[in-house]
């Protein structure tokens, strides 16, 4: 998957600025997909509608991946389109070793440019389409403008954007039950009781969670037409939109 959604056990693929970009080392980077393997039944239906929504990219289409982790993504697209050619941005340069080990088992290497650094250090005007799944709830809520702009600016003229985020009303009368629920997929990644409790304020104070109105408008204030939502799994959200 997609692989930071799960807050408490999660890597930051694309962490908050003030989180270091070797946060994450080697150990924590190879334990990474293990820990996540739970969840396989919500990443593989993500990845599943992730393939229907950019079916129609061209035969030869380029596609940044944002965050680009153990390489999940790529692995997921470069199967079922073999004419398509990525580039993937990770802070973390563990994870990046993670994933190009992940790649180059799979064959697809080839065809893969991997940069450790941010959307903003990604090429302009390059590409078919941009994915950035489950990292974007850990950039700072004043800095998410920027990070969609950077994104759209990197796309082509109709060029589609598909990301999935944590996104939820934090103040909405149900937010207490939709958290309860959040809570059984952090068993399922062996979360403990003290960081059970802990779950609430983590969404609240680090990371940057937004409402799903927010999100769109800031999709639309980027320059995207509007978002069209294409998945959601109890809190996490996926749209895409087009470049406009």
């Amino acid at each position: 998957m997609a692989r930071r959604a799960f807050c408490y056990s999660v890597t930051m693929k694309q962490p908050r600025p003030d989180v270091p970009p070797n946060f994450f080392n080697r150990e924590l980077a190879d334990d990474y997909d293990r820990r996540n393997s739970a969840l396989a039944p919500i990443s593989d239906n993500l990845h599943f509608l992730l393939r229907l929504v950019l079916a129609d990219l061209p035969a030869d289409a380029r596609v940044l991946c944002v965050g680009v982790g153990t390489g999940a993504e790529i692995l997921s697209l470069a199967k079922a389109y073999p004419g398509w050619s990525f580039v993937g941005v990770d802070p973390s340069s563990e994870m990046l070793a993670v994933g190009r080990h992940r790649l180059e088992q799979a064959g697809v290497l080839d065809r893969c440019e991997l940069r450790q650094g941010y959307a903003q250090d990604a090429p302009h005007d390059e590409f078919d389409a941009a994915v950035s799944l489950l990292v974007a709830h850990f950039i700072k809520r004043e800095d998410r403008s920027a990070f969609y702009s950077a994104i759209h600016d990197r796309l082509k003229p109709g060029g589609c954007f598909a990301s999935a985020e944590i996104s939820v009303d934090l103040d909405a009368p149900e937010f207490p039950e939709m958290l309860e629920d959040w809570k059984r997929v952090q068993v399922l990644m062996g979360a403990t009781p003290e960081s059970l409790a802990k779950l609430s304020g983590m969404m609240r104070d680090i990371l940057g969670v937004l409402t799903p109105a927010e999100t769109e408008a800031l999709w639309k204030a980027a320059g995207f037409r509007k978002p069209i939502p294409f998945f959601q799994a109890f809190m996490i959200r996926g749209w895409r939109a087009v470049r406009t």
